[in-house]
């Protein structure tokens, strides 16, 4: 299917459908590249106005769930807390295939999809 651009709030509205599945997040951060499974049971945003600096982002979407971090060495390990955030900026590009998200920022590419 072909990607294509959305606003925020077709996002957040074709995510929620996601609710109550499992999803995999890919993080690619400069060299650096994380991959997270998950069950999907809530999506929420944070604003951040008493930022220390620009590294800490003003606005993040929050998914909410269970699940681990796979590393290197295929030894799984668990989220440190129920939630995954990613950061967004006023310039955050989201696209999606029909299939998975992707969003991209300033600081890395973020790919959302369900796991099969």
């Amino acid at each position: 299917m072909e990607q294509h651009f959305l606003s925020v709030e077709e996002f957040n509205e074709l995510l929620k459908n996601w609710n109550g599945q499992n999803i995999t997040i890919t993080k690619h951060e400069m060299d650096d590249i994380d991959e997270t499974q998950m069950k999907l049971e809530a999506i929420s945003y944070d604003r951040d106005t008493r930022r220390i600096d620009d590294y800490e982002p003003m606005h993040s979407l929050h998914l909410n769930g269970t699940g681990h971090i796979l590393s290197e060495t295929n030894n799984p390990q668990s989220l440190p807390s129920s939630l995954y955030e990613i950061p967004l900026e006023d310039s955050t590009m989201y696209e999606f295939d029909g299939s998975e998200f992707l969003l991209s920022t300033s600081r890395g590419v973020y790919k959302i999809r369900l796991q099969i």
